[in-house]
């Protein structure tokens, strides 16, 4: 049977161009390099939306908020056998005043209900890989978002790494640090170039072969 891995997340999974500010190709973004990687056996299911957040509603774009879209999304794409969810990057803006343990939060409520919706609704539990986002670059200030970020963002992106890994632990969840690997482009202080992706994509093809197997035997 084959595997479905449902990748959700922000603008950074979507695919976002710092430098045109389009989408990249499917060949490039990490979870169509992903399918490459894995092959036919597996079903990569892309949902990347730009600027979705964990359970925070944009006051100029509410249906952002990546808990409403949830719940249909894992009934839809059943049965899925792993979520790599990588989101936090957006719930660093000014408008909503979080703190990295509150972003944190907000990701272990997307875990709790990817655990037990999917389990209701497809007879077990999908594994969960819980990314914690690249960190914004010192340059924001220069960048084309520099309104929407506050003063600390950056500060608070570099917390974010330890305040997931605790919500990894308690939800019995994958961790993997995006930030050990990849950089956000000098561009644009937050969204990744082609090579970024392609170091995203190996890294997590390996964690997800070795979740999966695990979860096999």
């Amino acid at each position: 049977m084959d595997k479905t891995i449902l990748c959700y997340g922000d603008s950074n999974t979507h695919g976002f161009n710092p430098l045109t500010g389009q989408r990249y190709p499917k060949s490039i973004r990490w979870p169509g390099k992903l399918q490459q990687i894995l092959g036919a056996d597996y079903q990569i299911i892309e949902e990347g939306c730009n600027g979705r957040t964990t359970i925070f509603d944009d006051p100029e774009e509410g249906w952002k908020n990546g808990l409403d879209y949830l719940r249909p999304c894992l009934s839809s794409h059943k049965p899925i056998h792993l979520v790599i969810l990588m989101l936090g990057s957006n719930d660093l803006k000014q408008t909503f005043h979080a703190s990295a343990e509150q972003i944190a939060a907000g990701a272990g409520t997307l875990v709790d209900v990817i655990q037990d919706f999917a389990a209701q609704k497809q007879g077990f539990q999908p594994d969960v890989i819980l990314v914690s986002p690249p960190e914004i670059g010192p340059r924001i200030w220069d960048s084309p978002f520099r309104c929407s970020f506050s003063e600390n963002a950056v500060l608070v992106s570099k917390a974010l790494s330890a305040c997931y890994l605790k919500i990894a632990a308690q939800k019995n969840c994958i961790f993997f640090d995006a930030a050990q690997y990849v950089q956000p482009s000098e561009a644009d202080s937050l969204h990744l170039m082609p090579e970024a992706h392609a170091v995203l994509a190996k890294e997590l093809a390996s964690i997800t072969l070795h979740t999966l197997e695990r979860s096999i035997t």
